[in-house]
């Protein structure tokens, strides 16, 4: 499985324009995937007393700071911070398209893989927990409703899943859709989507 999805991801181009994209502050994050004992994605759920996106699931990672180097500074950093992943245990193998954030950012995802066995500690300022989510049960898509989110020029179908408690939506979704369509080749297929969609709302608001 992780040699496909290296190998797929290694063929996707990222060469798609995101509206004012030069105009916005940027931020970086990351999608860990842990190889032992099997594939999974980390993610987390962020702490309820935060102002911003309060008990919400999210990819670790944040806005860039002026001293940081590039995004894929930021989003290591980032990391680091959140649940204590040395940037060295993280092999980067791809870069997915931006996505805008609720609040205009301009948010680019990395997608990295820990080899290795690794402790994850959630910063207690920041998350609330850290959570692993296979990419076996990823491959059948199980996602319980379709939003469709028209913003900034682009619509797009946003899938909703539910696992172990954890409720995985809004631009952390958009984000997971991408690297499923473009690193594992799971079949979103339309009449699905249709079938699942729960509202048109073009002025929903992503996380």
């Amino acid at each position: 499985m992780i040699e496909d999805l290296k190998r797929r991801l290694k063929a996707y181009s990222t060469d798609v324009v995101v509206e004012g994209q030069r105009r916005r502050e940027k931020a970086a994050v990351l999608l860990p995937i842990l190889t032992q004992p099997e594939p999974a994605l980390v993610l987390t759920q962020r702490s309820s007393n935060l102002d911003n996106h309060a008990g919400e699931v999210a990819w670790p990672g944040g806005k860039q700071d002026p001293d940081d180097d590039s995004l894929l500074t930021t989003a290591l950093r980032e990391t680091w911070e959140e649940i204590g992943l040395p940037p060295q245990r993280c092999n980067i193998i791809a870069e997915l398209r931006p996505f805008i954030s609720k609040f205009g950012l301009l948010v680019t995802p990395y997608v990295g893989l820990i080899e290795e066995p690794v402790e994850l500690n959630a910063n207690p300022d920041e998350l609330e927990a850290i959570f692993k989510v296979p990419l076996s049960w990823l491959k059948d898509d199980p996602r319980t409703q379709t939003d469709i989110v028209s913003r900034y020029g682009e619509t797009h179908r946003v899938p909703v899943y539910h696992y172990e408690g954890f409720r995985i939506w809004g631009l952390t979704a958009m984000i997971l859709w991408e690297f499923m369509v473009k690193g594992m080749a799971v079949n979103l297929n339309k009449d699905a989507c249709d079938k699942l969609q729960n509202k048109v709302n073009n002025g929903w608001e992503i996380e």
